[in-house]
């Protein structure tokens, strides 16, 4: 009975993968929050870009 717990508790199989996800998961919850406090940025990056293409396009005029 010792000897199978002793090699539950030693085994190590999985280890790696385990710790994997957990450093996506990281990183993802590092994402999403990063996104959450540039959202105003990014809104007017996009903003600011999609005005310079209608511009550029009401300043060429209709095209043949």
């Amino acid at each position: 009975m010792m000897n199978s717990i002793r090699r539950f508790w030693n085994d190590e199989q999985g280890q790696g993968m385990t710790e994997y996800g957990l450093v996506l998961g990281l990183i993802a919850v590092a994402v999403v929050t990063a996104l959450i406090a540039l959202r105003g940025h990014i809104i007017d990056l996009f903003d600011n870009a999609e005005d310079t293409i209608n511009t550029g396009v009401t300043e060429m005029g209709e095209t043949p």
